[in-house]
């Protein structure tokens, strides 16, 4: 949209659809730095990620059987046609009133990709020349999709190597077409037009390591999943991920408390910050990882798992990351951030999502709170405003 007879900013929407939420950030460039224009969320869960992967309910099965329901009535629909609809409506209401709730002004924006859908892989290929890269790339990396390469989205990138290097990296991520029309119709419905999608590991990147060229590890710990990336260049090359977060917690601390579901997810952030105001009690400290070894186990053992993917890999041999970054609704887990690092001897905390965005000082409290929850959103909305 064209402000030239009001001289108003153009804003920048990221949105991120997550299974604890949707999450939205709106910035706007002033004097070269994004200024947080508006911002929104929700607390509901969400079950987009299973619709990629679930057989009964995938992308491509809901907007089949929305094509029938749209059909004239001489052709009966299906059982269950006007259900799938009005899952992709659902979606589009949501985004349409938190939009509405939080007075956003953009008309585009960049949403982000769940990593449980998009294809990621770094393929090595010998140096060839640019023009014939594309054919190359693409006949290596038909041989490891999921599925034909015609059905999907490919976007490749290579990586920064030596001048006397023999070889090249190339990171590739693809997706399919199917699930890209989902996003379409959902945010057409919400009247918003598309400007990009991209993998949260991307905007993850963007908003917790920014320019930063050392090697760091981003651990995003979700509702039903944590995610492990590695950063290399600002790139993320190495993806990992387990069925594990916020909602083990919450049926960890339900079975001790004794409380109704609906109360836990209070209890478990008044428990936070308390713990963190007395974060010098060591037999607290041992008593809460003790209690949460559950969760803490299998993220410890992740890690293990990806530091040893990514020194395997052609190039990295020697490499170790120099930070460990914290993201997600449950990064603020008392004493974890001190654990990790003891544990593997590396830097660890929580990421300021927030670092790269200029704001009201009376906001930083609660986006100091909600900030790991937004770190995605905010690395959308920085897509288009940092080069």
């Amino acid at each position: 949209m064209n402000y030239m007879f009001w001289n108003k900013p153009k804003s920048y929407l990221g949105v991120d659809i997550g299974s604890g939420g949707i999450k939205l950030v709106e910035l706007r460039l002033e004097k070269n730095r994004p200024v947080l224009f508006s911002y929104g969320l929700t607390s509901g869960k969400q079950n987009i990620h299973k619709l990629a992967t679930n057989e009964e309910k995938n992308i491509a099965g809901l907007l089949q059987k929305e094509k029938t329901a749209n059909t004239p009535p001489s052709v009966p629909p299906l059982k269950g046609e006007g259900d799938n609809n009005a899952q992709i409506e659902k979606y589009a209401n949501t985004i349409k009133t938190i939009c509405k709730t939080s007075r956003i002004m953009s008309k585009t924006a960049v949403v982000s990709l769940p990593v449980s859908s998009v294809f990621h892989a770094v393929v090595t290929l010998p140096m060839v020349k640019k023009e014939d890269l594309d054919h190359i790339v693409k006949a290596e990396v038909k041989k490891l999709l999921p599925m034909p390469l015609e059905e999907m989205a490919l976007d490749y990138q290579a990586l920064k190597g030596s001048p006397e290097d023999k070889s090249q990296r190339v990171l590739v991520n693809a997706v399919p077409h199917k699930l890209i029309e989902f996003y379409s119709k959902v945010f057409q419905r919400a009247g918003l037009s598309l400007d990009a999608l991209e993998p949260e590991s991307t905007a993850l990147a963007r908003s917790l390591v920014g320019r930063d060229q050392a090697v760091s590890m981003i651990i995003d710990i979700g509702s039903e999943r944590t995610n492990f990336f590695i950063i290399d260049q600002g790139v993320p090359i190495t993806h990992q991920s387990i069925e594990s977060g916020g909602d083990k917690i919450d049926k960890i601390l339900q079975n001790i408390l004794g409380f109704e579901q609906a109360l836990v997810e209070q209890a478990k952030y008044d428990l936070f910050d308390y713990l963190a105001a007395n974060s010098n009690n060591v037999l607290s400290e041992q008593k809460w990882l003790d209690i949460l070894m559950p969760v803490v186990d299998p993220i410890i053992k992740e890690i293990e798992v990806s530091l040893e993917l990514y020194l395997r890999q052609t190039g990295n041999e020697g490499k170790r990351p120099e930070k460990i970054i914290l993201t997600g609704g449950m990064a603020l887990m008392p004493f974890l951030a001190k654990y990790i690092q003891e544990k593997f001897k590396i830097k660890c905390y929580v990421g300021d999502s927030w670092a790269r965005v200029v704001y009201q000082d009376g906001l930083k409290p609660i986006l100091r709170q909600i900030g790991p929850r937004m770190s995605v959103a905010i690395g959308l909305a920085l897509r288009n405003t940092i080069n």
